[in-house]
């Protein structure tokens, strides 16, 4: 593929075009949108390189679209931005760049279109394709970033070690593109990234989150999951993840892996659902599973209350690495905290009560935690699985069955706040609350029946606790 013509035919390349063949300008659109094109992906977002000021094309371009454009210019950086519709170009001049032992920020001077390709992180996002008059469509690949796309790799453009050196995030992004893509490291490129990992330390924790975070959003993060693992970055990041790794075996017997059953889980819950924090519990779920490991020669493995220790340990870990410790971190802890209650309860028998107190637990995560619990059946034995999906299907029909009766429990008030008064002869006041309250969840949790007598059963019940006469005996009360 040499032409790219009809690939960038829309309106806006004819008019950066146009725009830079008025000033004089080479002009490219270069990275991940070529890339992008090039596999099939859409993106938004178009990056051009010129060879002189970045800055002065994209006004060139913005006097091109009309007054009502819209550009944001960033001068210390030598950058421009126009929103077009639902694209956003970004105009950059050429560069070359060099950098420092301590730090990943470049030390930037102006460069030809060479440089700028050089000092991409993969051959993939080294690609350009030339938008002048006489050149439009024709693609720049210096470094055969087309043949890795055919080839499926990920590979560095010049040494691996130098690349990673200077900007050690590009492991990260490798590793985040072979998850996206579901591309191959080249054997180079990943052992460039097993002698680099240290050098992760001078990457800060949100930026490293941001990369996380789309390896968790991938079709298959376990991908990622585990070329971190295996290229020692996961155990400086995360080593609490990396601790689940291996089987320890004594008198014969052995665990599973619990890395690799985590990243079972997490794929689960990644083909179910694209919540993102929901993926989040399920790499966090048996993270207590290191600490609470223990032999018992009677009954093998143990990892009794790694839910509560693993719950313990989320706001931390959300801390450190800088993800957000509001409503998101309460949402994975909680559903860490309860991963273990659904497989509990149909391990017993499925009852109206047991039922019930799972949804009251749960509310409004009922449908994430039972996505969750089905995700965790990771069982090689195909009769187990089947056995513990037919019962949480059983669960499921009872939980439709309990909010049916809810609701006509809800419409039936066999004694309200009024009678209450009279019954007992009180004012408006926190014991009519009391009774009112009480008399409600014990209907809700089936302790009792819907019914008036049994109503008023379980109000003399009740005053009896708070030693409160009874004044007015409605007739049902007196033959009771």
């Amino acid at each position: 593929m040499t032409n790219l013509k009809e690939k960038i035919s829309q309106k806006i390349f004819h008019t950066v075009s146009a725009a830079a063949d008025n000033i004089g300008r080479q002009c490219y659109v270069v990275g991940g949108y070529v890339r992008d094109l090039i596999i099939g992906r859409k993106s938004k977002d178009i990056d051009f390189v010129t060879v002189g000021s970045g800055i002065e094309l994209a006004e060139a371009v913005a006097a091109q679209l009309g007054p009502k454009t819209h550009i944001a210019v960033y001068r210390n950086y030598g950058t421009a931005q126009i929103h077009r519709g639902e694209l956003e170009l970004e105009f950059v001049g050429a560069r070359k760049e060099s950098y420092r032992r301590d730090s990943r920020n470049p030390i930037v001077e102006d460069g030809t279109l060479d440089d700028d390709l050089a000092r991409r992180d993969f051959t993939i996002n080294a690609m350009a394709i030339c938008v002048n008059d006489g050149a439009f469509g024709e693609l720049v690949d210096r470094y055969d970033g087309l043949g890795d796309i055919e080839r499926r790799i990920i590979r560095t453009p010049l040494d691996p070690d130098v690349t990673f050196s200077d900007d050690p995030l590009r492991m990260l992004r490798a590793i985040r593109f072979a998850t996206q893509l579901q591309f191959d490291i080249w054997p180079e490129t990943f052992e460039a990234i097993c002698r680099n990992a240290s050098r992760i330390e001078i990457i800060t924790a949100e930026r490293i989150k941001d990369e996380l975070s789309k390896i968790m959003r991938s079709p298959r993060p376990s991908i990622g999951w585990e070329l971190l693992l295996r290229s020692g970055l996961l155990k400086l990041i995360l080593p609490e993840l990396a601790a689940l790794r291996g089987v320890e075996i004594v008198n014969g017997r052995g665990h599973k892996d619990n890395f690799y059953h985590t990243l079972g889980v997490v794929d689960n819950v990644a083909a179910a659902s694209d919540n993102e924090w929901l993926r989040w519990a399920a790499l966090f779920h048996d993270i207590g599973k290191p600490a609470t490991k223990r032999f018992e020669p009677a009954t093998g493995w143990t990892f009794h209350n790694h839910n509560i220790v693993g719950a313990k340990m989320i706001p931390r870990i959300f801390k450190r690495m800088r993800m957000p410790l509001g409503a998101e971190m309460r949402y994975v802890r909680k559903l860490v905290d309860i991963h273990m209650r659904p497989i509990a309860l149909v391990e017993d028998e499925v009852t109206d009560s047991a039922v019930r107190r799972l949804m009251n637990y749960a509310e409004e995560d009922l449908d994430d935690l039972m996505t969750l619990a089905r995700a965790d059946i990771t069982s090689k034995n195909e009769e187990k699985k089947q056995r513990f999906l037919d019962n949480f299907n059983l669960v499921e029909e009872k939980f439709s069955e309990i909010r049916i009766k809810d609701a006509e429990r809800a419409r039936r008030n066999p004694v309200d706040g009024t009678e209450i008064m009279h019954i007992f002869g009180l004012p408006q006041s926190p014991d009519v609350g009391y009774f009112a309250s009480n008399l409600k969840q014990a209907i809700k949790d089936c302790l009792i029946e819907d019914t008036r007598e049994d109503a008023l059963r379980y109000l003399l019940i009740l005053a009896e606790r708070r030693n409160i006469p009874v004044v007015n005996y409605p007739e049902e009360l007196k033959s009771l």
